[in-house]
């Protein structure tokens, strides 16, 4: 109630809101019971077929709710009824205990086998995520790695990995701005060391994982090593030769022209009279 224009009434939740508000209870419903036709949706929420449509249409738009025939509806005159299904995308926006399932598995896994056991369950856990990205790292133009690392981008990103390649003067870094284990990594670090074998693998070179999500940075950074460069110097330092003049050890004094062209003052006989006796 607005008294004398001096109080304002409460602003009304704006229409993006009431949607977004709506469209969850449609996925809930949808979770909670199973497929449903619009009709039945509608007369649940206590909306119109109409409105409940719209709201599926954006639903199935953004791949959250799918739209099927019904099974065993006749095929004759008018529209055959359609039930709407909730995608596994739609229910991956409700609550799940799958990072708890993971933790207290790989905590027995660590009483039972130790830290290698848990190891090995990482590396047999990615081998799949390698061999799905090989295709696509092998299919890169040339053998650079970074060639190789712009292609396993886009094979991570397409695992929903949210990746990204650049090159840089020292080389490269592969970033993944989405880390799907990253609460489980948290534990257990075995998963991020198989990850950076498996990229290592993947663009043919030792790669060194700089920052991870799982340990509170806001990305996943792995430096990629670039091309060593060429040597400079006289050739006999190039081809690994040290006959060249040595460098003086920390600490002590190099020594003098004379003193490095003086004659030997060792002991040793080398006068022919002295070796061979009188």
């Amino acid at each position: 109630m607005q008294v004398g224009g001096g109080v304002n009434a409460p602003a009304r939740p704006s229409a993006t809101a009431d949607d977004g508000r709506t469209r969850h209870r449609v996925s809930a419903l949808l979770l909670e019971h199973g497929p449903q036709t619009a009709a039945g949706l509608a007369e649940r929420l206590g909306v119109s077929p109409t409105a409940v449509r719209r709201h599926l249409d954006a639903l199935v738009a953004t791949g959250r709710v799918e739209e099927r025939h019904a099974p065993g509806t006749p095929r004759g005159r008018g529209r055959p009824a359609r039930l709407f299904h909730l995608t596994d995308a739609g229910r991956s926006t409700f609550p799940h205990a799958y990072d708890d399932l993971a933790l207290t598995a790989l905590r027995f896994v660590a009483a039972s086998g130790g830290p290698e056991a848990v190891r090995q369950v990482a590396e047999a856990q990615l081998a799949g995520l390698e061999q799905r990205c090989s295709a696509a790292v092998e299919s890169a133009p040339g053998d650079r790695a970074m060639a190789r690392a712009t292609a396993l981008a886009g094979a991570l990103t397409a695992e929903g990995y949210a990746a990204s390649a650049s090159a840089l003067s020292g080389g490269g870094q592969l970033c993944q701005h989405h880390c799907p284990v990253a609460h489980v990594a948290a534990e257990f670090p075995q998963l991020c060391e198989a990850e950076t074998a498996v990229i290592g693998r993947l663009v043919g070179t030792h790669v060194q994982r700089l920052a991870t999500i799982a340990h509170g940075d806001g990305v996943c950074t792995t430096h990629i090593p670039g091309p060593v460069p060429r040597a400079s110097g006289p050739a006999h330092i190039r081809a690994g030769n040290t006959t060249g003049p040595a460098r003086p050890v920390p600490g002590e004094r190099a020594a003098t022209p004379r003193e490095r062209t003086a004659p030997s003052t060792s002991t040793t006989p080398t006068n022919a009279r002295e070796r061979t006796p009188a």
